[in-house]
This record gives structure tokens, C-alpha cells and sequence, in this order.
């Protein structure tokens, strides 16, 4: 029953090792062509990981995969570029607790406007941290 289905893969990216960068067009173009080819339109939704992105990036690319209909709902399921700049605005300390959720919910607006197509970065006030890539060389779980 593919109407039960969610997909959570990863977008088309440059290798993090192979110095290329790809805009986001170019990212959700190679990434909705390749979903095009092998997932039927009865799958409801794609949930993007972000896969080491930076949080920019990560909205950015979804936000591009939305500019134009697909035949499926493509959303995120983000842990990291969620919750990076988050943790490091809290760093364990009480007294930043409301600072971070401040952060938390930027990053959850974001990511719902993008997840619409509607996500603008000019009108976004991001963070330096929101901007660091988050790939981690021979990470394990």
C-alpha cells in the first residue's frame, strides 16, 4: 500500500569531500529528476534528511524542490540542522533556555515556509551557526 508510505532519503549533493558546490536549483533539479524516476505519484510524502547541510542549505534546497508541482508532499525530517544552532545558543545553560527556543522556532518557521516554496532568505536573519556545514568525516552511530 504506497498511499501509507513516507520516504526519508537524502537530496543530490556534491560529495562533502569532493570541494564542488551545486546551488539549489541544480541540487532539487538532479534530486526531483531522480525521484521522478523511480517513486510513484501514490507515495503521499518525501521527508528530506539533511544529510550534513548546513541549516541554510538544507532550507534553501527544500525550499527549491517546491518552486515548482510535484507529484508528492516534499517536507523535511531534519535532527541536525534543526537543532544546531539551537543547542548552541542553550549550551546547557538555563538562562539561554528562551533564547534557543527562540532559535528552534526560526529554524521550524523556515523549514515550514520552505517546505511550501515560500521561504525567502533575504527576509530571513539567520545566524553564522545556521551557515556551518555539518558533515562529519567517518561519522558513526
Amino acid at each position: 500500500m504506497l498511499e501509507g508510505v513516507l520516504l526519508k532519503p537524502s537530496m543530490v549533493t556534491p560529495g562533502a569531500q569532493s570541494g564542488t558546490k551545486a546551488d539549489a536549483a541544480t541540487i532539487a533539479d538532479y534530486t526531483l529528476r531522480a525521484l521522478k524516476k523511480v517513486v510513484p505519484p501514490a507515495v503521499p510524502g518525501i521527508m528530506f534528511l539533511s544529510g550534513g547541510q548546513s541549516e541554510v542549505e538544507a532550507t534553501l534546497n527544500l525550499n527549491a524542490m517546491n518552486q515548482t508541482p510535484n507529484p508528492w508532499h516534499i517536507s523535511f525530517s531534519y535532527a541536525r540542522a534543526l537543532q544546531n544552532t539551537t543547542l548552541k545558543t542553550w549550551a546547557g545553560k538555563d538562562d539561554n533556555k528562551v533564547a534557543a527556543q527562540a532559535k528552534l522556532l526560526q529554524r521550524a518557521s523556515a523549514n515550514s515556509k520552505a517546505q511550501l516554496g515560500k521561504y525567502d532568505p533575504a527576509t530571513a536573519d539567520e545566524d553564522a551557526s545556521a551557515l556551518e556545514g555539518m558533515y562529519v568525516k567517518d561519522y558513526s552511530y
